[in-house]
């Protein structure tokens, strides 16, 4: 079992005050957008052998999972029926955010008649964030604590202008990706879960929750799943102070005291960026914490080649915008082919940063003060070329439609910038034939 003081990690620095420990021998694969990423994750359920654990933000009324295989209450209702343990922690928003109720699964009267309706056996925990904001993890744990566990987290929601395939042909689509992860570090996962699942803020209500057994607490993890791979990886979150008291320690961790919250997310992000020497490649949708464009400032000024991928119809800060003073600084969206043949603004919902090709996280943290600072969040922070490269190879295969393969970081990302802004002139000209999706959201007169 690792701690965080038996790892010894090159280049990017890990987070030393965070409740888990960066953990050897991991495997990770990147799912790039919505449609294929549920593909996998239903196959994986469909897999399972004992249990199904999700944490869900959003879960719109129309969503639908990949092949015909119905609601995500549908997909889970079956893996109940087939004897799975399967439980969904969702979100309740407080007055505060009573506005993003619309789309949120949280416990209303006729969330409860979809339930009896379906003969749903699911067990559901509903859960308050801080006020004013959002539990906003996006996880599924398949098979917790047995030899076939494996986890997904990243920042897609359940919603249909989600489950899309790659290359966005179509209208009012997002761009989002998980990670899919097996290996030692899935416990940090089954951990967070458990901590989550005993202090569900609206446990003891009798609208927060449903279904038989779902007033029982779990066991917390008590064992580190075996090595599976070459990466190592540190689960990274952001818990408000207060929301959490239990302190349990996870296996080969030191207890972290929670109750105090905790903001990993943010000390690797500025870590990481901070770190950096050749390259940054960015993915997010909002990036608006001065902390953090400023540490991406001090990189460019150390000649950090960078790019950030932020939604194409959004208000672009200003902060962001004065970075483009930087010949070596990139700020661009994506936007695919409606149905008309005309160029349509996707919505990057993504959170990610790959940093010199080595070094990557992937999560539901935007680079907003909520994120940061208040929600609940989780990302995976990981020290492995190999799937860095993996993650960067396959998003640019999309973005510009192109192989990177037998480029360096820096030469990758000097090409992005390139097509960017060449594709920004065809935007201007009306010309809607382009090399790949992305383009620079920013003039260049060069």
């Amino acid at each position: 079992m690792n701690n965080a003081n038996e790892v010894e990690l090159a280049g990017i620095p890990s987070v030393p005050h965070a409740s888990y420990p960066p953990r050897t021998g991991n495997r990770l694969r990147p799912l790039i957008d919505g449609e294929p990423a549920f593909r996998r994750v239903c196959e994986a359920i469909e897999q399972a052998k004992h249990s199904v654990w999700v944490t869900v933000t959003f879960m719109w009324a129309a969503c639908q999972m990949p092949d015909g295989r119905g609601t995500p209450l549908d997909v889970l209702n079956l893996a109940a029926a087939r004897g799975l343990d399967v439980r969904i922690l969702f979100w309740r928003p407080d007055p505060e955010t009573e506005h993003l109720k619309t789309n949120a699964f949280w416990g209303a009267p006729e969330h409860f008649d979809r339930l009896i309706t379906s003969d749903a056996m699911v067990r559901i925990r509903w859960d308050r964030a801080q006020p004013g904001y959002c539990q906003h993890q996006k996880s599924w744990l398949i098979d917790a604590g047995t030899e076939t566990e494996v986890a997904f987290l990243g920042g897609i929601n359940l919603n249909p202008h989600s489950v899309v395939a790659p290359g966005h042909r179509g209208e009012g689509q997002n761009h989002d990706l998980y990670m899919e992860l097996t290996g030692p570090s899935a416990v940090d996962v089954h951990h967070n879960f458990v901590q989550r699942w005993n202090e569900a803020s609206e446990r003891e209500l009798e609208d927060g929750r449903w279904g038989e057994g779902s007033e029982n607490d779990l066991t917390f993890p008590t064992q580190v799943p075996r090595q599976q791979g070459n990466s190592t990886v540190q689960i990274q979150r952001t818990i408000h102070s207060g929301r959490i008291t239990n302190n349990h320690p996870t296996p080969g961790g030191a207890a972290y005291p929670i109750e105090a919250g905790e903001r990993s997310n943010f000390d690797q992000y500025c870590a990481a960026i901070g770190a950096a020497r050749r390259s940054i490649y960015m993915e997010n949708q909002y990036i608006t914490v001065p902390e953090i464009i400023d540490c991406l400032r001090q990189a460019l000024m150390r000649g950090v080649e960078i790019v950030l991928l932020i939604p194409a119809a959004g208000d672009i800060p200003e902060a962001l915008s004065a970075l483009a003073v930087f010949d070596h600084f990139t700020l661009a969206g994506i936007a695919g082919l409606n149905d008309e043949g005309k160029r349509s603004p996707v919505w990057v919902h993504s959170k990610l940063m790959i940093v010199d090709g080595e070094w990557g996280t992937v999560g539901s943290c935007n680079l907003h003060r909520y994120s940061l600072f208040g929600n609940c969040e989780m990302n995976a922070a990981f020290w492995d070329r190999e799937a860095a490269r993996a993650f960067l190879d396959e998003l640019f295969a999309e973005h510009l439609d192109l192989s990177v393969g037998e480029l360096d970081d820096r030469s990758a990302l000097q090409l992005f910038r390139e097509i960017a802004r060449s594709n920004r002139k065809l935007f201007e000209a009306g010309e809607r034939r382009w090399q790949g999706l992305a383009y620079s959201l920013i003039p260049h007169s060069s």
